[in-house]
């Protein structure tokens, strides 16, 4: 017998099946679209029409002010940076808890979704407990003279705690579903672990990581919250993009809030749509 498929089936000249889909079905489309239109396309189209409506003169010389490329610079450092290191730990911490089993596994692998669970302020309240001047690093960072809070340090640490668990969340699955069958054929054809690695598993997880840093990317790129309570807000020095927008906000400078915000939201759209284009590409080629 042949499975029962929903909705029915026609035939054009090609010999091709359709399927026609019933009421329910297409009410159903019309709902999740227009979710997804409210929550996503009416804001981009609403920042859009704030952004360009003085027009493309106007939109220029806000997103090319001192004050705007010094925060997108400051932006986009720390995005690197925290993208960086998330990746080199990230990778680092999705192995051991695939590969390996100790006590306290169940208690890391909870522990990577802290910032899933936790405020960004909460996560920036945290950084100043630990290195405000009554805070528990206060003296070790007084000694050797350095200056966390308040610097970008202090944003560094609060952008790489807020961005942390997605690295190691697209890894983690590839590293589980590959398993070790081809790196133990490796290891008895003579190949090094570090030749293993790069040769046998790093082709397999390479999307989940290309997943993983743009992610990674995007989110430091956007994050206010934890930067806001550990950086002090000093004009070209320790403002990012979004501390940028939050002050044109402020000011009543909404022309310049909605530049910067579209153009942050530009980058993160072709990061992503950048990694959607080059696995397509990738797996035409095969």
């Amino acid at each position: 017998m042949q499975p029962r498929e929903s909705g029915r089936l026609s035939a054009d000249g090609t010999g091709r099946r359709h399927q026609r889909h019933s009421l329910g079905e297409w009410l159903l489309v019309g709902l999740v679209l227009a979710y997804a239109g409210l929550l996503l396309v009416a804001p981009i189209a609403a920042m859009l029409h704030g952004a360009l409506r003085p027009g493309l003169g106007a939109f220029w010389n806000e997103v090319s002010s001192p004050d705007a490329l010094n925060a997108l610079k400051l932006t986009i450092v720390l995005g690197l940076g925290a993208t960086f290191i998330n990746v080199a730990f990230g990778l680092a911490i999705a192995w051991v808890l695939v590969r390996d089993d100790f006590r306290g596994r169940k208690l890391v692998n909870g522990l990577v979704d802290l910032p899933f669970a936790v405020s960004p302020v909460i996560a920036g309240l945290m950084l100043i407990l630990l290195f405000g001047r009554e805070g528990w690093f206060a003296s070790l960072t007084d000694a050797l003279g350095l200056r966390v809070l308040f610097a970008w340090p202090s944003m560094l640490l609060a952008t790489l705690f807020v961005s942390l668990p997605f690295v190691i969340r697209e890894v983690m699955p590839v590293l589980t579903q590959i398993g070790i069958q081809q790196e133990l054929a490796a290891y008895t054809m003579g190949a090094s672990p570090w030749r293993t690695f790069w040769c046998v598993t790093f082709p397999s997880l390479r999307w989940g990581l290309l997943y993983g840093i743009s992610l990674t990317l995007a989110r430091a790129l956007g994050e206010f919250g934890a930067v806001l309570m550990v950086s002090g807000g000093m004009r070209g020095l320790t403002e990012t993009s979004t501390l940028y927008i939050f002050r044109c906000l402020d000011d009543r400078n909404y022309g310049g809030a909605y530049s910067m915000a579209l153009v942050l939201a530009v980058i993160s759209f072709s990061l992503l749509m950048g990694m959607e284009v080059l696995k397509k590409r990738t797996e035409q080629r095969r």
